[in-house]
């Protein structure tokens, strides 16, 4: 499995990325923003940061890179790709993922763990018994997930939420329990085929109990999983 890593001007999560690859025993490698060729690779990520600066919108330069013209035909064919923070917010400029991600509900930047449950949901990126509690550490200003009633509607029936921000039990507070205030405590979605995700935290910095937990390690073991049995 070799995992491909788009590095955007002020991407800073790359070298995160690729160390928790590399720790479970898979391969990664750098991807620049201005390259068009994704062949070798098996699943495409976009890491957390600033890219660009975050200049108009977060991820809304970034969608123009040449790189993710290819991003979008290698999502359309059925390649997995996912978008941690900074490329969550990438994913929805694209128009891979719907809704988009605004300020924090009282304009504060959020760093801390949080507890995530993992929702019933046809994402291929996450395999684990809906109603699991996962902690897994936030790190960004604009993670405030928001879409239309309609759009809300149909994610929910599609299966497309895959994780929610809860409680430490795994329950949600009547007044959200989302750090930032998103739309019914979306900390992740993804497309209704399951192969582009989209999420909020940070699953590469839980991957080594040395430095703070495992937790993250199944957002990359599954899909790993899932393509072997795609090969066969």
């Amino acid at each position: 499995m070799r995992f491909g890593v788009v590095v955007f001007p002020g991407s800073n999560c790359e070298q995160d990325v690729v160390h928790a690859a590399h720790h479970l025993g898979f391969e990664a490698d750098y991807i620049w923003h201005g390259d068009t060729d994704l062949s070798g690779f098996d699943a495409i990520v976009l890491p957390g940061g600033f890219s660009y600066g975050d200049y108009i919108r977060c991820g809304a330069v970034a969608r123009f890179s040449p790189v993710m013209g290819e991003v979008v035909r290698y999502a359309e064919r059925g390649g997995p790709v996912i978008g941690i923070c900074n490329g969550f917010q990438i994913l929805t400029e694209a128009h891979l993922l719907p809704g988009a991600l605004l300020r924090n509900s009282g304009l504060k930047f959020v760093c801390r763990e949080v507890p995530l449950r993992a929702e019933e949901s046809v994402c291929q990126w996450l395999d684990v018994a809906p109603g699991t509690v996962l902690r897994i550490p936030v790190n960004h200003n604009e993670g405030n997930f928001v879409c239309d009633e309609k759009t809300l509607e149909r994610i929910r029936e599609g299966g497309q939420v895959v994780l929610r921000y809860c409680e430490p039990d795994g329950s949600r507070d009547e007044g959200g329990s989302a750090p930032n205030g998103a739309l019914d405590d979306i900390a992740g979605i993804c497309n209704e085929r399951g192969n582009v995700f989209g999420l909020m935290p940070h699953p590469e910095r839980v991957v080594d109990p040395a430095t703070g937990g495992t937790d993250g390690t199944v957002f990359f073991t599954s899909i790993v999983s899932y393509a072997a049995e795609v090969a066969g």
